[in-house]
């Protein structure tokens, strides 16, 4: 599957080929054929993969009611994935900008329901008056936006830092500006 997520990030789903991801996984085609019967279903699997873990990172919504805890647990999660998995923001981000023509009723089943949830307990912190008054689902997107940046925009960012990626103190540093942003934006200190 990273292998997958690595050959669909450079080449795209169109310029992707079965063999391309089998040799990256250093595996013969047939064996990535027998899990996988066609690209689509492979790339599918993927995405819907990618799904799950962006959910688990938001568990932090349904564990803890705190919005400084949650909403920092959420973005640190998010910018490590980032980090880790940034080919599979990479998938992620091209499917969506094409409309997700491979993943739209999966993501009208799957992501919809879960957003709104999301949304609701935002709107809670708002009518108790624990954050400032901000459209839900504008926060979800800008903490989206943010944390994939660091993905998404990785050849961007590495330019302007001296042609390399973040070390690990600097991208401290970024999770600890992006959360602060966030956090002040509502009217909370980090």
């Amino acid at each position: 599957m990273l292998a997958a997520e690595c050959i669909f990030a450079e080449k795209g789903y169109a310029g992707a080929s079965m063999g391309d991801i089998a040799k990256l996984a250093d595996l013969p085609k047939s064996n990535v054929h027998y899990y996988f019967s066609t690209k689509e279903a492979l790339y599918r699997a993927v995405l819907l993969e990618l799904l799950e873990v962006w959910k688990q990172d938001a568990l932090c919504f349904e564990l803890y009611d705190d919005p400084r805890i949650v909403l920092s647990t959420y973005i640190r999660a998010k910018m490590q994935h980032s980090r880790n998995r940034a080919h599979g923001s990479k998938v992620w981000a091209a499917e969506v900008m094409q409309g997700a023509p491979i993943l739209q009723t999966d993501l009208r089943d799957n992501l919809y329901e879960w957003a709104k949830l999301k949304e609701a307990k935002i709107r809670e912190w708002i009518e108790a008056e624990r954050i400032l008054p901000v459209e839900p689902s504008h926060l979800l997107y800008m903490i989206w936006a943010s944390t994939q940046h660091y993905a998404d925009f990785d050849y961007q960012i590495a330019l302007l830092n001296d042609d390399r990626p973040l070390d690990d103190i600097q991208f401290e540093k970024a999770v600890q500006s992006v959360t602060s942003v966030i956090l002040r934006g509502i009217g909370l200190t980090p």
